[in-house]
């Protein structure tokens, strides 16, 4: 997941309850790790999680499932593959064409 803002954290919330999507990474280079947990777990608009929001050595863990996490400015920069990802959700509204979310996959 490309940002971790609003949509992002919707995104999230709505992938936990299909046991078939996994997310195992977000890049978001203006929210540390810390903040990103607690804007998860308390949101002003759905309410507070009703699982387990941790962070442990540098990752995000929902519900005992590990989230990489990235900060990188560049989404060329985002080592998607080495993570696993094979859908990128691009959150930030920022890459609107084709041209511009390619950059992506060079991740």
């Amino acid at each position: 997941m490309y940002r971790f803002g609003r949509i992002g954290r919707v995104v999230l919330r709505i992938a936990h309850d299909y046991p078939d999507i996994e997310v195992v990474a977000i890049n978001d280079p203006f929210i540390d790790l810390d903040y990103m947990a607690y804007l998860f777990k308390y949101d002003s608009t759905y309410g507070r999680f009703k699982g387990n929001v941790e962070v442990k050595n540098g990752v995000l863990i929902i519900n005992g499932k590990e989230i990489n996490v990235f900060a990188k400015k560049n989404p060329e920069e985002i080592p998607w593959n080495q993570v696993g990802v094979n859908i990128v959700v691009e959150s930030s509204g920022a890459f609107t064409t084709a041209e511009k979310s390619s950059a992506h996959l060079k991740g």
